[in-house]
């Protein structure tokens, strides 16, 4: 693994992870078409670490005023919209990671995130009204923890499925974005958790390289930018751009699968 595919598997993972494209899809799709080598668990390990300290210093308000009133409703919310997620992570694990090793569902994840993004804002458009904070109910975070739970597939985008179902919800733009950033966090941390003895071992193997580390920072820098620019663009703009953009990459995953074979 070279600094240049270390890097650049670091801005994918930093601005996938935040953006409703899906991270683990881009990752996948970016291996195939630029040829490079399967990441090592260790670079994989620290990725993910790295948006994980991007989301908590983005999102650091949020996780205070959590800490200062542990007991309020949004913990509690995020909490059950958690749960699906861990329940699919235990319950599919090995089968997922073979569809993740063949890629074979790739363009399938693509296009049902750019329908279930292009939906919600059709739906979030037709509304009356709009749902504050305060009306936010634990029916609301169960929902959006359920179509969290299918993000465990490939290509499915996590952010993308808890925005838009805050939308189907009618929540307030402003706090569906950060709600599916804060509903990241436990995300990215179960991931890291998984991992940890076999990084472990990566680590009695031979330490971090260097490249590893370039690539963990540059996904906490870019991250960073994107949890913040992420919000303020869900707040003032619609979704169907990332719409438009995955169903056409996804038709183009669809095409070279079936038709032309270049990296499929």
């Amino acid at each position: 693994m070279t600094y240049t595919s270390a890097i650049f598997l670091g801005i994918i993972q930093g601005l996938t992870e935040f953006i409703p494209v899906s991270s683990s899809g881009h990752l996948v799709l970016f291996r195939r078409v630029f040829g490079i080598e399967e990441a090592p668990l260790l670079l994989d390990t620290l990725l993910h670490a790295g948006t994980l300290v991007a989301a908590v210093a983005a999102l650091r308000k949020d996780l205070a005023s959590m800490l200062r009133r542990p007991f309020q409703r949004l913990t509690l919310q995020l909490a059950v919209a958690t749960v699906p997620a861990v329940v699919a992570a235990i319950l599919l694990k090995d089968p997922v990671e073979e569809i993740f090793a063949t890629g074979k569902f790739l363009e399938w994840g693509f296009l049902s995130t750019a329908a279930v993004l292009f939906l919600s804002e059709r739906a979030f458009r037709r509304r009356v009204t709009v749902r504050s904070t305060e009306e936010a109910t634990i029916a609301d975070a169960s929902a959006i923890g359920l179509l969290q739970g299918f993000a465990i597939l490939p290509a499915v985008s996590r952010s993308g499925l808890t925005i838009a179902g805050a939308l189907f919800r009618g929540w307030d733009r402003s706090f569906a974005a950060r709600f599916s950033f804060l509903l990241s966090i436990p995300a990215i941390l179960g991931a890291v958790v998984f991992q940890i003895p076999d990084f472990a071992e990566a680590l009695r193997a031979g330490g971090i390289p260097g490249p590893v580390l370039a690539g963990s920072l540059t996904a906490a820098i870019v991250g960073f930018l994107a949890v913040t620019g992420m919000v303020r663009l869900i707040r003032e703009r619609s979704l169907r751009g990332f719409s438009v953009y995955l169903a056409v990459l996804g038709a183009l995953v669809f095409l070279d699968r079936h038709v032309i074979h270049m990296f499929f």
